[in-house]
C-alpha cells in the first residue's frame, strides 16, 4: 500500500507568515523510508501542533523540509531553529558498526543535511531548540553518541499492539535552564523513543533523565541550546509544559533578534 507523502500544505497552519515575532527556521524531515499510516499521522500531527504553537506566540515560521535534498537556507535572517523529531539515525555517523534490529526511517541524506543546519544554527549563535531525534542529533554535531537501540523492555515506548507514544515520568536537573523553564523537577512526558544520547557531547550536560537513568533532556553550558528527548508539541500531552517551553525559546530568539538590531531585551528565563 502507497503511503501519500506528507506535505507543507499538510502541516503549516494559517497566518505562519503573518507574525511580527522573531523567526524561527523550523528544520523537520516530512517523509522518511518505511513511513506507516500511523508515522505519518503522528508527523502531521506533531508537526502541526508545533508550528500552530509558535504562530501563535507571534512567531514567523520558515519551515524546512530537510528529507529534500534540496538548498536551504539559515543565516542572518533566522533568529532561532527548531529541530523536530523524525526517523532514527544512521549508527555509522557515531561509530556504531554492528546491526541494529530494530531501526526504522533510516536516511542518511536527511541526517547529514541535519548536522549541517544544526551547525549553521550554532555558528549564528541562535538559539537552538531539539525535540527527540532533533535533540540526538544536536549531541551528535556536539561530538556524542546515541545508544542505537534501548532493547528489550524499553519503558519509554509502548510495546507490541500498543500506542507507540506513551506517559513517561522524567526528572529534571535542579538548576538547569529546564527546571527553570518547567518549574519542577518532575514531570510526566509523552514519550516514544528507543533511542537515546550515549555520550553527551561537548558543552553539554544532562539536565533530565528517566527513572531508568536514560538520558531525556541536554543543554549547553554556555548558549540557549536546549534538547528533550520528548515530545512536548504531542497534543495528547501537557498544553501548558509546551507552552513554557516554547515561549522560553522565543522568547530568546527575541532577544537574539534585538540584539542584532542593537537593541537589548532580558528574557525572563
Amino acid at each position: 500500500m502507497s503511503i501519500e507523502s506528507v506535505t507543507l500544505g499538510d502541516v503549516v497552519p494559517d497566518g505562519a507568515g503573518c507574525g511580527s515575532g522573531p523567526l524561527i527556521a523550523v528544520v523537520v524531515p516530512l517523509n522518511f523510508p518505511g513511513m506507516t499510516l500511523e508515522t505519518r499521522e503522528l508527523v502531521v500531527r506533531f508537526t502541526r501542533s508545533a508550528l500552530t504553537t509558535l504562530v501563535e506566540l507571534g512567531a514567523q515560521v520558515d519551515v524546512i523540509d530537510i528529507s529534500l535534498d534540496l538548498p536551504f537556507s539559515i543565516d542572518e535572517e533566522t533568529d532561532g531553529v527548531m529541530f523536530l523529531g523524525g526517523g532514527d539515525v544512521d549508527p555509522s555517523l557515531y561509530g556504531h558498526t554492528e546491526i541494529v534490529d530494530n531501526l526504522y526511517g533510516v536516511d542518511r541524506g536527511t541526517d547529514e543535511r541535519t548536522l549541517s543546519a544544526i551547525n549553521l544554527g550554532i555558528k549564528l549563535g541562535a538559539p537552538i531548540l531539539g525535540i527527540c531525534r532533533g535533540s540526538q542529533m544536536i549531541n551528535l554535531a556536539c561530538g556524542g553518541t546515541l545508544i542505537p537501540d534501548l532493547g528489550e523492555g524499553n519503558p519509554h515506548r509502548g510495546g507490541d499492539g500498543e500506542p507507540m507514544f506513551l506517559d513517561d515520568e522524567v526528572v529534571v536537573a535542579e538548576g538547569s535552564r529546564l527546571a527553570q523553564i518547567l518549574s519542577r523537577s518532575q514531570v510526566i512526558v509523552r514519550n516514544g523513543h528507543h533511542q537515546a544520547v550515549g555520550k553527551v557531547g561537548d558543552g553539554l550536560r544532562v539536565t533530565a533523565r528517566g527513572v531508568d537513568g536514560v538520558v531525556e533532556a541536554v543543554e549547553h553550558e554556555s548558549k540557549w541550546i536546549v534538547g528533550v528527548q520528548w515530545h512536548p508539541e504531542d497534543t495528547d500531552g501537557s498544553a501548558a509544559d509546551r507552552n513554557a517551553l516554547f515561549s522560553a525559546f522565543v522568547e530568546y530568539s527575541t532577544a537574539h533578534a534585538a540584539a542584532k538590531r542593537g537593541m537589548r531585551i532580558t528574557p525572563a528565563v
